[in-house]
């Protein structure tokens, strides 16, 4: 049976003017409630209640982006209009927004190199095409790879939480994450690209038969930042096959080398040598910051959601998750070489 649509997400579809036949939550993301919307006309909707740490001007920015990538020539989903005209929508507080659905499969993990491949392609496309855009964001949301930032977070997190009952449990780790962090290798100083900022798998629609993507999803992240973040953060997330649940994580080169050969194919020539030699220490970088970020959450339970239907806390389920990045992140030291030389076969 249909669970019943609530009062407020049907005065949300009233003011897009469109009459719910159904309505079902979608469980991707860790940060906004997303819902399926079937209209009664037949067509299919993107609902979404904004998480609070987003300021509703955001959703100008990604109307003019995505604009641009459908004008370029890319599937992307567009924000909706409600009948004022406004891309978005408040209703008791809450900023709601609609988006046009586009179908296809969903992953959480890449077990196949050739989908790696596929996602290369698309975000080598993406960058190319957003070169090409002259605009300046309305929205400056706080960096998300701030190194520095997130180990003074762990560092209070390991000081202050003393009383929680798994920090006997969690406390080595958090250590060493953090001696792990003190040896991170330097970035170079760059211009700062138009990127997605959250290539994470899951914000790729693939095709049926997960041969290509379709598009790509989720552009609260836009921002300008260094290119070798946005491609240390995919290789993150896309290079390890068992993804961000599990501790058996460890980086795939076989992965790495399909998704790498794919983005240069698209956009390769777009990056300087000098950006292109910092992806293997900026992939490193991520998935450690990645890892601290999970294990303060495991002390402080208060970011990330978690699944309670396969863990008994919220703290359990941060935990093993920056486990799993750390794992990953030392699979790598043990391929760094390799990476680097996967890299060099890509420079123009």
């Amino acid at each position: 049976m249909t669970a019943p649509i609530s009062e407020q997400i049907q005065n949300v579809l009233a003011a897009y003017a469109v009459n719910p036949a159904q309505v079902q939550p979608v469980d991707t993301g860790l940060i906004n409630r997303t819902y399926l919307v079937t209209g009664e006309n037949g067509l299919d909707y993107i609902l979404q209640k904004v998480n609070s740490r987003f300021p509703p001007e955001i959703n100008l920015d990604i109307d003019i982006v995505t604009r641009h990538l459908e004008q370029s020539g890319l599937l992307t989903p567009r924000l909706l209009p409600d009948c004022r005209g406004m891309v978005y929508y408040r209703e008791d507080g809450q900023v709601w927004r609609l988006f046009s659905h586009i179908s296809g499969n969903i992953h959480e993990r890449l077990e196949q190199p050739e989908m790696a491949g596929a996602a290369g392609a698309m975000l080598g496309r993406m960058h190319a095409t957003l070169a090409l855009l002259d605009y300046e964001l309305r929205t400056s949301l706080p960096v998300t790879h701030d190194t520095p930032r997130h180990a003074s977070h762990l560092k209070n997190t390991l000081t202050n939480r003393l009383g929680h009952v798994r920090y006997a449990t969690v406390k080595p780790l958090g250590e060493a994450i953090l001696a792990r962090l003190e040896q991170l290798p330097p970035l170079p100083a760059v211009a700062a690209r138009l990127v997605h900022g959250d290539p994470k798998i899951s914000n790729f629609i693939f095709s049926g038969d997960n041969r290509e993507v379709l598009c790509m999803v989720d552009f609260d992240t836009l921002s300008r930042m260094p290119v070798y973040l946005e491609l240390g953060d995919a290789l993150r997330s896309w290079c390890n096959p068992y993804g961000e649940d599990s501790t058996a994580a460890y980086f795939s080169m076989a992965h790495c080398r399909a998704a790498l050969e794919a983005y240069a194919c698209h956009a390769g020539k777009l990056l300087t040598p000098e950006e292109w030699l910092a992806v293997p220490a900026a992939t490193l970088m991520i998935y450690i910051e990645l890892a601290a970020r999970f294990c303060a959450d495991a002390l402080n339970e208060d970011y990330f959601s978690w699944d309670p239907q396969r863990f008994s806390s919220h703290s359990e389920h941060s935990e093993l998750r920056a486990r799993g990045q750390f794992n990953a992140a030392n699979s790598l030291l043990e391929q760094y070489s390799s990476l680097n030389e996967a890299v060099n076969r890509t420079l123009p």
